[in-house]
């Protein structure tokens, strides 16, 4: 793939830019990172760590680590499939199919959550039926599963489109033409050229798995200990104005966003210098 370098800085307007890029990034990302630290740590170490050893919130820790790996899976399995059957084979409705990929983006994360109240809430389209069949889905980790599918969706399938758009279809025909299945093509061919894409994709698919609000807050009925994952919990701690708690558990979520960066960047490099890996 032909690299492109970039110009370098010879004018007072590129500088200006960088400064004002630079200048921007700090108030809105930089700054309320720092507050959040600070915030946590402004009784000391020992009361952020009380805070988090609190029974709640190893509750909301588990909740959110039992839903992200129930949904990032499974939206990994999807993806993968997708961005196989989009980039690979020709039939009617591929458009149709890349825009519902694409949905989550543009539905507000509220919405989301609510449809699933509709379908299977107490009032909604199957309630009932579930409710005589003992069946609890809103209100229960089914329903923070749901929703929390539903705005991940598209991560992995939108990450490896492209790539395997521009991988074209030659290695997997030729490998068909020499005998092997579909199993072993994609074992052997398909899935060692998209994996560092792949890895890039459940990255970030399980940075907005653990981090969700919205989708959780309207499914999960802000059960203290049951349904509360770890955003839903750091609003409840700062509507009980314990505000070093609230920080502390923001920390965590914090925490997940820079060892996701991290973790980004380092994907990225490989990417780009595959050689000295």
């Amino acid at each position: 793939m032909r690299t492109v370098e970039p110009l370098p800085v010879r004018s007072a307007g590129a500088v200006a830019l960088i400064a004002l890029g630079l200048g921007w990034l700090a108030l809105v990302v930089v700054l309320p990172l720092a507050v959040v630290f600070t915030e946590a740590l402004r009784r000391g170490a020992g009361a952020a760590l009380a805070a988090l050893s609190q029974p709640d919130a190893l509750a909301a820790v588990r909740m959110t680590l039992l839903v992200a790996a129930i949904s990032v899976p499974l939206n990994t399995v999807f993806g993968v499939a997708a961005a196989w059957a989009v980039a690979k084979f020709r039939f009617r409705g591929k458009g149709l199919l890349v825009t519902l990929i694409d949905l989550p983006f543009s539905m507000s994360p509220v919405v989301s959550g609510l449809v699933w109240v509709l379908l299977f809430g107490a009032n909604g389209w199957f309630g009932p039926m579930l409710q005589a069949s003992g069946v609890k889905i809103v209100f229960a980790v089914p329903g923070l599963v749901l929703a929390t599918v539903l705005v991940t969706l598209p991560f992995v399938a939108r990450e490896l489109i492209p790539l395997m758009q521009e991988q074209g279809v030659d290695e997997e025909a030729a490998a068909v033409t020499l005998g092997a299945d579909g199993w072993t093509v994609f074992r052997r061919v398909t899935l060692p050229n998209i994996r560092w894409g792949l890895l890039y994709g459940v990255l970030l698919c399980n940075a907005r798995a653990m981090g969700e609000f919205g989708a959780v807050s309207v499914v999960s009925g802000h059960v203290r200990g049951l349904t509360e994952t770890l955003p839903l919990h750091v609003e409840a701690l700062y509507n009980d104005y314990d505000t070093v708690g609230a920080f502390a558990v923001a920390s965590l979520l914090a925490g997940l966003a820079l060892v996701t960066l991290a973790a980004k960047t380092a994907l990225e490099r490989r990417d780009a210098h595959p050689g000295g890996a």
